[in-house]
């Protein structure tokens, strides 16, 4: 493994992306026609990810006026023509945000939270405002809707002497039965490489899932990643990291991947690329086999590395750019905490008069 290479093959993102792409395309097909023109507008730097976000969100929407809307549950969904969105008042909305606190589908039962509402709401008033900046439609009763007060959530982090006893647990196999013991006897040395990648770097469990091999330069410690959004970036490591990927790969050359996993460098049971889902829950395993870990996430380790990086350098711009963050105020909300700490310290940094006086 040397310097960073290209390939004419479509790698895991590109596939992801059609993977999205083709989703989009169903849920499209269950939306009003009219849909399609707002998708198009789009800004082609949207990822279809993103874009598929919105359009699960709108068929929520649409949904909702079907089975309510006495006008529109005369008709199917496909068969709603646009001059439908001058009949929907603000009260409709505002009904419909009501109903996201709780309903069902299919049997199942669904809540959302302030965030989930406002990301729906988000998601209506663009979509709103795209048909009435283009003269489509005459109102926009979505800009009338105030988006809901988010209440900051605290950073959940490790502190240093919990990551050190969940990276044991990983290495030691502690509180496992023997059947457990006898399963990550066969994945300690993936489990502990991806941890200690995850919290060693910061990067997204969508990022990590996505490396593969040829990404990794040990030259300069650095691997190349695609970031949200398509764009790609080299974030570095240091000692531990190397040494932890370094034990894995010499694993990883003992196993035969699946036909079209070759290139992945971390691998499922099945030798197969591992996947967001898989990670998740390899995280609350062995979170779950130390009982004094608080309930921790892959974002949870991100964000324990963000906040030690943040304490060691105090430079958020710097934090801001490893963690792939686009703008820095996005990072200086979820650090503000640790700033007015660093505040309250300078209190005490500067003397006015020496103690002798």
């Amino acid at each position: 493994m040397g310097n960073f290479s290209s390939t004419n093959n479509k790698n895991y993102h590109d596939q992801v992306q059609i993977e999205q792409t083709l989703k989009l395309r169903e849920v499209l097909a269950t939306l009003p026609p009219f849909c399609k023109s707002y998708f198009r507008g789009m800004n082609n730097t949207i990822s279809a990810r993103t874009k598929l976000g919105y359009a699960l969100d709108l068929r929520i929407f649409f949904e909702f006026l079907h089975e309510n809307n006495q006008y529109l549950s005369k008709m199917n969904v496909t068969d709603y023509k646009l001059e439908i969105l001058d009949r929907i008042t603000k009260e409709d909305i505002e009904e419909y945000m009501e109903y996201l606190s709780y309903y069902t589908k299919d049997g199942k039962e669904y809540t959302n939270d302030e965030r989930g509402k406002a990301r729906k709401l988000a998601s209506l008033r663009s979509f709103y405002n795209y048909f009435y900046t283009s003269e489509l439609i005459e109102k926009n009763p979505a800009s009338l809707m105030k988006m809901p007060r988010l209440h900051e959530k605290e950073i959940i982090r490790l502190d240093p002497d919990e990551v050190a006893t969940l990276l044991d647990a990983v290495e030691n196999g502690e509180h496992m039965t023997k059947s457990e013991l006898k399963y990550h006897a066969k994945t300690k040395d993936r489990d502990l490489a991806l941890l200690t990648l995850l919290l060693g770097t910061g990067i997204r469990v969508s990022e990590c899932v996505g490396i593969d091999i040829k990404d990794i330069d040990f030259r300069n410690n650095g691997i190349k990643i695609r970031r949200k959004g398509g764009s790609e970036a080299v974030i570095y490591f240091g000692d531990e990291v190397e040494k932890a990927l370094k034990d894995y790969l010499v694993k990883r050359e003992e196993i035969i991947p699946e036909s079209g996993h070759e290139d992945a460098l971390f691998l499922s049971m099945q030798n197969k690329r591992i996947t967001v889902r898989s990670v998740e829950n390899l995280v609350k395993k062995y979170a779950g086999k130390v009982t004094s870990l608080k309930k921790i996430t892959p974002h949870k380790l991100r964000s324990t590395y963000g906040t030690t990086l943040y304490q060691e350098t105090g430079d958020i711009y710097l934090v801001a750019d490893v963690l792939g963050h686009k703008d820095v105020n996005t990072t200086r909300k979820h650090y503000a905490a640790q700033a007015d700490s660093r505040r309250r310290m300078a209190a005490n940094v500067v003397k006015l008069r020496s103690d002798a006086d």
